[in-house]
């Protein structure tokens, strides 16, 4: 895992935390909005390095080199935590060890809750055949989608699938949807979704409601998985600019 970081040191603290096959780099325009009023430390995690070969480890694994680093550089506590999809996942299992603070803590479709296990072998190798073709037929795709938010996707497809190639694909997809969360610890606790993959997070939020009754959920009309952070970076920037 490695740490990017931006702005000065004496503001208010951000960390993000990016999601599967994609780089820390997918938080550059939102960055660029921020950095003045934020010191932000942008993950990069395991697998998905950009131009250096490495394997996904774990959820945990990675959990615990994020609060190592909070620990030793930012005195245990963060004023935001943003966590993308797998970022999402990582950060719930921050939340859930509960040592270091977090004010605030956003979840943008985290994936919560396991798959039956039957469903978990073919959709790992389904999603790495999916980035795969993300990765060596990139001008298809952006013909086949025709916008902004999949080229981005793709763009970052080809600058990480190098690190891990496949083999990190599955190995995360497998980690992440094999663990169930258990128990989750923080005073503001919010999970957003767009309506295009209410389909999958509507359980992940009742699981989550079940746990912290009090989190805070949004749900952002005609938004795909990642598609609010990628096509509307600004709209991101100003709901986390509340908490400077």
């Amino acid at each position: 895992m490695e740490f990017y970081t931006y702005g000065e040191r004496n503001k208010p603290t951000l960390m993000l935390l990016p999601g599967l096959g994609v780089s820390h780099e997918i938080f550059l325009p939102l960055t660029e909005l921020l950095k003045d009023r934020f010191y932000i430390v942008a993950a990069a995690l395991d697998g998905f390095l950009i131009g250096k070969p490495s394997q996904f480890t774990s959820v945990d694994d990675q959990a615990v080199q994020a609060i190592r680093y909070v620990q030793e550089n930012l005195g245990g506590r963060l004023d935001v935590a943003y966590g993308l999809s797998l970022g999402g996942k990582i950060l719930s299992r921050i939340l859930e060890r509960n040592e270091i603070v977090i004010d605030h803590a956003i979840m943008d479709a985290a994936p919560l809750l396991p798959l039956p296990k039957w469903s978990v072998d073919p959709l790992r190798y389904y999603q790495s055949l999916n980035v795969w073709t993300c990765y060596h037929w990139t001008g298809f795709w952006r013909w086949v989608f025709h916008s902004h938010y999949f080229d981005v996707l793709l763009d970052e497809c080809r600058k990480v699938w190098p690190s891990g190639k496949g083999k990190a694909v599955r190995d995360g997809y497998k980690d992440v949807y094999t663990h169930k969360l258990e128990s989750i610890s923080g005073a503001d606790i919010n999970f957003w979704y767009g309506t295009k993959e209410a389909l999958v997070a509507r359980p992940q939020v009742e699981h989550l409601k079940s746990l912290c009754p009090d989190a805070r959920i949004e749900i952002f009309k005609g938004m795909n998985h990642g598609q609010l952070l990628v096509d509307h970076p600004e709209e991101v920037a100003e709901r986390i600019l509340k908490y400077a």
